[in-house]
């Protein structure tokens, strides 16, 4: 389904706080996103203020500093040779996929960060 504000906000509620609790506990974080019409709705942010949220303020055009999408590069590679035939097959590839990386990979890519940032200083902005 297309995910709009509210759809947005449930995912929020259902999936990210419980994690965030676990990843966490009491300690204070930044949440990332980028501007997607969901994220970026006024209801949206308003769910982030009740909840005591902050958001990390984040540029347009920026992909190249969203960890996420590393995630995502890993899983696609990761899956490259799967013969799915039917979108429940994709998801469940997916989720398998997904379980199996690793938090030290996640920290690896946390890490790399400062390098990152400073290589899109030095391209001004253009991707890298």
């Amino acid at each position: 389904s297309k995910v709009n504000a509210a759809v947005y906000q449930d995912v929020l509620e259902h999936f990210m706080l419980p994690a965030a609790d676990q990843l966490c506990g009491n300690a204070d974080f930044i949440f990332q996103q980028d501007l997607a019409p969901a994220h970026s709705a006024k209801a949206t942010s308003t769910w982030f203020k009740d909840h005591g949220i902050p958001i990390l303020n984040w540029p347009a055009n920026s992909p190249d500093l969203n960890p996420i999408e590393n995630l995502w590069g890993i899983v696609k590679r990761k899956m490259r040779y799967a013969r799915l035939n039917n979108a429940e097959e994709l998801k469940a590839t997916i989720r398998a996929t997904w379980a199996l990386i690793t938090p030290e990979q996640c920290h690896r890519l946390i890490d790399f960060m400062p390098r990152r940032i400073a290589v899109v200083i030095q391209a001004k902005g253009a991707p890298t």
